[in-house]
């Protein structure tokens, strides 16, 4: 583990210059806070008390300003005479210049506090961009081993209070003890005796309360270290949450929380007793002082050895004292624990075999590789030191394609992670061009070599941003605020802006974004997940951006889907939306709604809660219909499912009623037969039937006169409806693009008739023809590309990860292209058509496949054989002649 230079080394070597500034300022500070504490004194002894003013006609000079020397140098030299004062006005002077100083006092402090907070700040961001730039630089290993949610945080809340000390690590301490030295010694100039008591009171609280606040400077250490490996511990609860459920551990995992919980609350407890009696001595402390002020300064003006004025004085002076030496306290106890956590975290971010600098540097210049890559006497290990590659030797020239084969774990994988870096070298070389491979900058290797593993991980972006995400090595040209960038430098930050193109052309080959969707749907097309993101595309609403010629091509596809829809032989398989007509394949909430919304309390599942709904229902005289439809679906739903098991999927795909609430369904519909429903039970009732279709379902409930009631539901709904809910929904038209409703669904304009022999399939093929002629694919596949990935790609599949994972490494069209065990997850007729599409898409260049099965070996130029960390063959393929 590296060594860290000190906090203070560190706040120093970055704030030098700010420093000094705002300690010039405190220094300067301290002759008008002493001016503060004399003109009470002055106000009291001189107009109010009549100090000066014996006479009627007496005058006090107002801003004198004389310096006292020793008689040889001259003695008082008058610096300026000021004006004469009667005695009101001079109060009056005295006692606006006192609210002056005060108030340019209040200034200073402000100024100071205010360049304080922008230094802590500044450093702060300096102290987390390092933080973060030292996790991009985490060796392979080190990350495996690093719990995410403690890096996070560490990074975002221990390091918090650093940026706040900051600002105080010099300045406050100068400027504190200024006050309190300067209060100190105007106390002293009073009244030596007092002022000694005051001196002996603060030493006596410099000196105990810090050490008692030692081993609350430990319970605090304790506790952010327990609080740490709580963050870790709901982090693994969170990413294994499947894998819980799956062993049924749940209540484990609630008695380990309980644990740690218990360990947090003894460690805060024990902190808070110690903190609170450390505290209520220090008030004790504190306030002795004005007791002895108040018994011997009395004692000292009944007897005439102190003035009332200098008695005041002193009491005021003191009032300021307890402030400055508290919070000197404070401040020591903050640099101790500011210390510790200092210390703690950047432990935790100096792990040995960190990256240097210097390979992540110049991204925007990144060289082609010129030779083989040679791999001479290579031994990798893995974490725990077990042997992965045994001493194998290896040239990879730039135009061939090489299939590794063998078990797993024979050290093939490992190959394809040494490419990647992933692994650590234990002996040998690996160069190219005579440079070692491993010395190489990082944008030169992410340029040159792409790399699909098994395990890609995807950001929370959409799949576009994922695609491209290996192109974004360099920023092209810069677009945001000079004034950030410049304070982005002042804090020690790199000056990249993250709203500039950081799109790398050169590889894309093509700035023309038309060309690069083109690319885009060709790497989609060879990799098998073209399908998936236009299917994303269809289910996704239209960016409001491409609102305009977009929906209008939309609605021309829904105008030709319809004519081929007229068709005898397809007249059935969509039922179309008509304002005047009850369209059984739709829900009665999706009949009465009649139209879309991206407000979640405007879908239609939740409309019972929307108290419009409800009025209109009533008005309607709906209720008691929808109460009965309810009472029908409720029996026939507890007659077929009565005997089948909470967890049977038929209560997912086709009951009403939740297993759970099979029982208090049960109660309904006894209290129906015998003493008659509550309004609670009329309520759950009514809210049944909104999920009835009628031609799925077939209950036969949607009668003629309920059939009228609905679309009578429907019109007064619309014409009713509050204007704060109006602009919320989109209400289904012929001719118009509804916003609201995902591509497919203004494509169709109506709904998939049910009981209709392989109907979907049949429209999902109209569709895609009306799309083609049209040439409205593209519009349809960007919309896809806009699909959110989830965190960590979640909202894919592990399929679709695998396949993004390898066209995201295609994207960048490498010279080398590795790819590791990417298609696992794959069926075999897949796995063959991408193989062979990649391959051909890239003769001419290298590409390194870590095949999970040998039977696509013969597909390749070169067979590399590894057993046991050996490389057992490597066999030469003469393809062409094989084909003949």
């Amino acid at each position: 583990m590296a060594t860290h230079q000190s906090l203070y080394n560190y706040i120093w070597k970055h704030s030098r210059r700010d420093q000094m500034v705002i300690l010039a300022i405190a220094l300067a500070a301290q002759p008008f806070y002493f001016l503060t504490l004399t003109l009470p004194k002055l106000i009291i002894n001189g107009p109010i008390q009549g100090g000066g003013f014996e006479t009627a006609d007496a005058t006090q000079n107002f801003l004198r300003l004389v310096l006292d020397f020793p008689e040889w140098l001259g003695g008082q030299w008058a610096l300026l005479e000021g004006f004469a004062l009667e005695r009101v006005p001079y109060l009056f002077a005295l006692s606006f210049a006192f609210l002056a100083l005060v108030g340019f006092n209040g200034f200073l402090k402000f100024l100071i506090n205010t360049m304080k907070g922008r230094l802590g700040e500044r450093l702060l961001r300096r102290l987390r961009y390092d933080l973060i730039d030292r996790v991009l630089r985490f060796p392979p290993s080190h990350l495996r081993k690093s719990k995410q949610s403690e890096i996070a945080s560490m990074v975002k809340d221990e390091v918090e209070p650093l940026g706040g000390f900051s600002g105080d690590a010099f300045v406050w301490p100068v400027f504190l003890a200024g006050q309190a030295l300067t209060a100190l010694t105007f106390i002293l100039v009073q009244s030596f005796w007092l002022g000694l008591v005051s001196a002996i009171v603060v030493l006596g609280q410099a000196m105990v309360i810090p050490r008692l606040r030692r081993p609350i400077l430990q319970l605090g250490k304790m506790r952010q270290l327990q609080a740490r490996e709580l963050a870790g511990r709901v982090g693994e609860i969170v990413d294994g949450g499947a894998d819980i459920r799956v062993h049924g551990t749940s209540n484990w995992e609630r008695a380990d929380i309980v644990r740690r919980l218990g360990r947090i609350f003894d460690i805060r407890f024990e902190l808070y007793q110690r903190k609170y009696f450390v505290k209520s001595l220090n008030n004790f402390m504190a306030q002795l002082t004005p007791f002895i002020f108040y018994a011997a300064g009395g004692y000292f003006v009944i007897t005439g050895q102190l003035d009332v004025g200098q008695l005041v004085a002193v009491i005021v002076a003191y009032k300021d004292l307890p402030g400055p030496i508290k919070e000197l306290i404070d401040w020591d106890l903050q640099r101790q624990d500011v210390e510790i956590k200092y210390n703690q975290v950047m432990d935790q971010f100096q792990p040995d075999g960190m990256v240097p600098p210097e390979q992540h540097l110049d991204a925007g210049r990144t060289e082609r590789l010129k030779a083989p890559i040679e791999l001479t006497n290579v031994t990798a290990i893995d974490d725990a030191g077990f042997t992965l590659i045994d001493d194998i030797d290896l040239s990879l020239p730039l135009d061939q394609s090489i299939a590794a084969i063998g078990p797993s774990g024979s050290g093939k994988e490992a190959l394809g992670q040494l490419f990647a870096r992933q692994v650590t070298l234990k002996s040998g070389a690996m160069k190219t061009n005579e440079v070692d491979y491993f010395t190489l900058p990082e944008a030169t290797v992410s340029r040159c070599i792409g790399y699909a593993g098994p395990e890609g991980y995807f950001f929370p972006l959409d799949l576009k941003e994922n695609l491209l995400y290996g192109l974004k090595l360099a920023p092209k040209e810069a677009s945001g605020s000079e004034a950030r960038r410049r304070e982005a430098v002042r804090a020690g930050n790199p000056a990249f802006d993250a709203e500039a193109d950081w799109l790398d052309y050169e590889a894309l080959g093509t700035r023309d974004p038309k060309i690069i969707t083109d690319r885009i749907v060709d790497v989609l097309t060879m990799v098998e997940l073209e399908g998936d993101v236009y299917h994303f595309g269809l289910q996704s609403r239209l960016n409001p951006k491409l609102y305009g010629a977009a929906s209008e091509r939309i609605v021309e596809a829904r105008l030709e889907l319809h004519k081929r829809l007229a068709a005898p032989d397809r007249a059935n398989l969509v039922e179309r939306f008509d304002p005047g007509v009850y369209n059984r394949n739709a829900s009665i909430a999706e009949n009465i709604l009649f139209g879309a919304s991206t407000d979640p309390l405007l879908q239609p599942q939740n409309l019972p809660t929307l108290p419009h709904f409800q009025r209109v229902v009533a008005e309607e005289g709906l209720e008691k219909h929808l109460v009965a439809m309810g009472e029908s679906i409720a029996e026939t739903m507890l007659e077929l499912f009565r005997d089948f098991p909470p967890d049977h999927p038929f209560f997912d795909e086709f009951s009403f009623i939740p297993s759970s609430e099979l029982a208090a369904y049960t109660q309904i519909m006894k209290r129906a037969k015998t003493t008659g429903t509550t309004y609670p039970d009329r309520a759950k009732l009514s809210v049944l039937p909104l999920r009835y279709v009628e031609a799925r379902h077939r209950l036969g409930l949607i009668t003629d006169d309920i059939r009228e009631r609905l679309l009578a539901t429907r019109r007064t709904f619309a014409q009713t409806l509050p204007p704060e809910l109006k602009s919320r929904i989109s209400f289904y038209e012929e001719g118009k693009y509804n916003l609201a409703a995902s591509i497919q669904d203004n494509i169709l304009l109506g709904r998939v008739s049910y009981g209709v022999a392989r109907a979907h399939e049949q429209v999902n093929v109209l569709i895609r023809e009306v799309l083609d002629q049209l040439d409205v694919r593209d519009l349809i596949i960007e919309a896809g590309l806009a699909f959110n990935a989830g965190v960590g790609g979640k909202r894919l599949t592990t399929a679709q990860r695998q396949k993004l994972g390898l066209a995201r490494a295609l994207i960048k069209d490498p010279q080398v292209l590795v790819v590791n065990g990417a298609l696992a997850n794959l069926d075999d007729r897949q796995k063959t058509l991408i193989v062979e599409r990649v391959l051909k898409h890239r003769a001419g260049k290298t590409t390194l496949w870590v095949l999970t099965k040998d039977d696509l070996a013969d597909r390749f130029d070169r067979v590399l054989v590894f057993d046991h960390g050996k490389l057992s063959a490597d066999r030469q393929q003469k393809l062409h002649e094989a084909a003949q």
